[in-house]
């Protein structure tokens, strides 16, 4: 796949050679989210940086074994975004892998990674009405370039991607941030669901891609 947006914007699979690009901007943008606060345990600042980095390199590796679409957008070759999804009933989204569970029960913890696959269980079991959808587990756009449109440009490049999946009802997303739940209404999100987590509530939205 590699749609072009503009002259100088493209979408495409992260390459592998940007793998740590694309850790570094999850990183940024979920330094700061309730959820993940919560689970970690952020009353060590240090020790919730550490686990962080574990959770994202493990899920990021997680991602590239499950052969599920880690895609980016482009501005002249360097990443300036990058989407992580998970397509409903794949091995990846039905039982996460033994060995990834195992590393990052080593790295972040066990009750804090059975908490996220709790989470992702409960956020399974809500969108499972939708039919064959696909769940946007990560989302993240470099700080740098906020503001100029490249998180709209890569959700509808998604959605072209998916366009083209036969079975495919939809996208899913869970948010948490009242500027992000007002970010994918825009864009024709809908509130399909409320769940909370550690006492953090957030917003299960789904929208429908017409056939």
């Amino acid at each position: 796949m590699n749609v072009e947006l503009q002259t100088e914007l493209t979408i495409r699979y992260v390459s592998p050679e940007d793998t740590n690009v694309a850790a570094s901007l999850l990183y940024q943008a979920y330094h700061d989210d309730p959820v993940l606060r919560s689970v970690l345990d952020s009353s060590n600042e240090t020790k919730f940086e550490t686990k962080l980095r574990a959770l994202i390199r493990e899920e990021l590796s997680s991602f590239g074994h499950g052969q599920q679409p880690m895609i980016g957008l482009y501005e002249d070759d360097r990443l300036r975004a990058v989407a992580c999804l998970i397509e409903a009933d794949s091995e990846l989204q039905a039982q996460r892998y033994w060995h990834w569970r195992l590393r990052l029960m080593m790295s972040a913890g066990y009750l804090q990674t059975q908490a996220l696959i709790d989470k992702e269980s409960a956020i399974r079991e809500a969108l499972a009405p939708c039919g064959h959808y696909f769940f946007l587990a990560f989302i993240a756009v470099d700080p740098h370039v906020h503001g100029r449109g490249f998180g709209k440009a890569l959700l509808q490049g998604l959605e072209e991607m998916i366009h083209d999946v036969p079975a495919a009802s939809g996208i899913g997303v869970f948010v948490t941030h009242e500027k992000h739940q007002s970010f994918f209404a825009h864009l024709g999100y809908q509130v399909h669901d409320i769940l909370e987590f550690n006492k953090v509530r957030g917003e299960v939205m789904f929208k429908a891609i017409a056939k």
